[in-house]
């Protein structure tokens, strides 16, 4: 009887093992096995277009997304681990006025640069002349 209960608590503690070990992951999920350093730049054009420049390390992803106020997600772009060099002008022209966030992320680190966009009313002059 010993014997018998000792083999099945022997047995229970194995499955145990196995199945906590079969549950466990390696590798966790969303972080990236390689992650890609990155410089980038945006500067806006007097045509009324958002230029992104981006150089990165190959190796990693970067994602580049533009969201409006609401969090609405506007353009993504997703540059591969390949990639080295990645270059882009967004027109800016159809969108309303407000402010909207360009956010460029390799998974670890996120860099956010918020972007206005307004339109200036032509003013009316205070006073007219004329003259009959």
């Amino acid at each position: 009887m010993k014997t018998l209960i000792k083999s099945f608590a022997l047995a229970l503690s194995f499955a145990v093992v196995t199945s906590a070990a079969t549950f466990s992951e390696a590798k966790p999920i969303g972080r990236p096995t390689h992650v890609a350093s990155y410089q980038s730049a945006m500067y806006t054009s007097v045509d009324g277009k958002l230029n992104i420049a981006l150089d990165k390390q190959t190796g990693g992803a970067v994602d580049i997304l533009m969201k409006g106020a609401d969090g609405k997600v506007l353009f993504t772009q997703r540059v591969g681990k390949n990639e080295s060099k990645f270059r882009t002008r967004l027109n800016l022209s159809e969108l309303p006025d407000g402010v909207y966030q360009v956010e460029i992320t390799n998974g670890v680190e996120t860099k956010s640069q918020s972007i206005t966009i307004s339109t200036q009313q032509p003013e009316a002059p205070s006073r007219q002349i004329a003259v009959k």
